[in-house]
């Protein structure tokens, strides 16, 4: 063994030794030659420090992550994530070998073992899998502007709806509950009742608010909001001593990426809000995989990118752990960047001036490497290869070593549709949600009060009449007859009376009336 190749793998096995439960990622490459012995280890004590996997497209991302669930879900560890194209089902089903596995198996001595996982499918539509919703409450102001698109002017009204609903104890549940108050506190009543103390709604802005909410019914994703809400202790589940590995299939609604995007943030929030403190653990409760990150952070206000800057800093002493999954790194904000201590870095391509810009910035993400230059070595990774640094288990960063990935144990692509349905049709929680739920909420709310406000009126109205009417009655002096009266005993009328009256009789008896 040469000098150099004797000191990489010395340095790659005191870097990637941890002392307790482990991730196997794979092995240290150098000069192209694969070092079974160098291999690299991501602690799980560490994985709640977060984490990055990119590259471009084709280079393998989708498989790292399927490798990481794998492995976790046998260390007992749930997983939750994003499954874009519906390619990740094949977790559920023990993969097959094949020359190329065996070649990497044999380069890595490691043998190649198929195993299947314990997986539940999930849906924005209900249509792939159990209906995951969440009620507009749940959501709140700033991811549910983020949803709609709206700018300042209308995620501030949008706040005050929420302020209004929350104050007068009126949950918002779904989207016709919304729609009832953005109507009821933009005219009439409901405008002047909030104008002191939250002030005015433009009918302008609530119509804008409206017809993009309307949009997002017509595309048919309002079955997302509403009850019954996703319960979140499902996601912790485990089944024969793994975690539960939950995919949310988007395949259905690619067109949408704010959309789901969002949703996942706000579960995630939901999963933040609700955990206890537990502090480092020797392993995670969960670990939340957020594929195609860049479009969570495309166009987002400073509000959402607090918002997102709080969860990520705060959220790993909840015992959970998130890995975002993009393109580039670039495509991540610093602030949310810097507290990502696990990185995972696949082949970036340089094809032009806004590549090669991102290939500079990334690789000053990257700690001093006495080994390689990480510009050619990040241009030149082949597909299943990484370049990668994790943080040990006193936190600090290991040593960068580009790395042949290990194989996923399970099928490397999606089941057939017919097996897909016939597992989450059989699974005891699409039953659980695939009934909605209308409670009593805001719409029923508003409803009965503006009824009731329409009662009282007509009431007021009638009373009014009547008490105008009895006026006009006692206006009257005693004894002095009413107009009708005066005319019917008026002389003519007597008279008129008598000639039609004798007109009658004399038709009847044949006669003529006298002159």
């Amino acid at each position: 063994m040469s000098s150099n190749k004797e000191n990489f793998t010395q340095k790659i096995k005191a870097s990637y030794a941890p002392s307790g439960e482990f991730i196997y990622l794979g092995a240290g490459i150098l000069d192209g030659e694969v070092i079974a012995e160098a291999e690299i280890n991501l602690p799980l004590r560490m994985m709640n420090r977060h984490g990055l996997v990119a590259g471009a497209t084709g280079t393998g991302k989708t498989r790292t992550l399927q490798l990481l669930a794998e492995q976790l879900s046998d260390a007992g560890v749930p997983v939750f994530m994003l499954d874009v194209k519906g390619d990740l089902s094949g977790l559920n089903q023990e993969g097959s070998s094949n020359p190329k596995l065996e070649d990497r198996a044999t380069q890595l001595n490691k043998p190649f073992t198929p195993s299947s996982y314990p997986v539940e499918l999930y849906s924005l539509s209900g249509k792939l899998g159990a209906q995951m919703r969440a009620t507009v409450t749940e959501f709140g102001p700033i991811l549910l502007a983020k949803i709609l698109e709206l700018n300042d002017t209308q995620t501030g009204v949008l706040a005050v709806i929420f302020k209004y609903a929350d104050d007068n104890q009126m949950p918002v549940v779904d989207l016709g509950d919304l729609k009832k108050l953005l109507s009821y506190l933009s005219e009439g009543d409901g405008a002047a009742e909030i104008k002191a103390s939250y002030g005015s709604i433009s009918p302008a802005t609530a119509s804008t608010i409206l017809r993009k909410i309307v949009a997002i019914e017509q595309q048919g994703l309002g079955t997302m909001f509403g009850e019954k809400s996703f319960d979140i202790d499902d996601l912790f589940n485990k089944v024969d001593g793994k975690g539960l590995i939950s995919l949310l299939n988007i395949s259905d609604v690619q067109n949408q990426p704010v959309l789901y995007s969002t949703f996942l943030l706000s579960l995630l929030a939901e999963i933040f809000q609700s955990m206890p403190e537990v502090g480092d653990l020797d392993k995670p409760k969960l670990v939340f995989f957020f594929d195609e990150a860049h479009l969570l952070f495309n166009g987002a206000s400073k509000a959402f990118l607090d918002q997102v800057n709080t969860i990520i800093r705060l959220i790993r002493s909840k015992g959970i752990g998130v890995f975002f999954c993009t393109q580039s790194p670039i495509d991540v904000p610093e602030s949310v960047l810097a507290q990502l201590g696990n990185r995972v870095q696949h082949a970036l391509r340089a094809f032009t001036p806004n590549d090669v810009d991102a290939l500079k910035k990334t690789v000053n993400t990257y700690p001093h490497s006495e080994f390689y230059q990480i510009d050619k070595v990040l241009t030149s990774l082949g597909t299943g290869q990484a370049l990668i640094t994790v943080l040990n288990e006193k936190g600090a960063p290991t040593e960068v070593s580009a790395t042949m990935l290990a194989s996923p144990k399970s099928i490397m692509g999606p089941m057939t549709n017919a097996d897909c349905e016939k597992l989450f049709t059989a699974s005891p929680l699409y039953k659980k949600y695939q009934e909605k739920i209308d409670p009593v909420s805001a719409f029923e709310i508003l409803t009965d009060k503006i009824n009731q406000k329409q009662a009282e009126e007509n009431q007021i109205k009638a009373q009014q009449e009547e008490a105008k009417r009895e006026e006009q009655e006692n206006k009257r002096k005693p004894g002095e007859k009413t107009f009708i009266e005066q005319v019917m005993n008026s002389t003519m009328t007597r008279q008129i009376g008598r000639e039609i009256v004798r007109g009658i009789f004399g038709m009847l008896t044949g006669k003529k009336p006298r002159g």
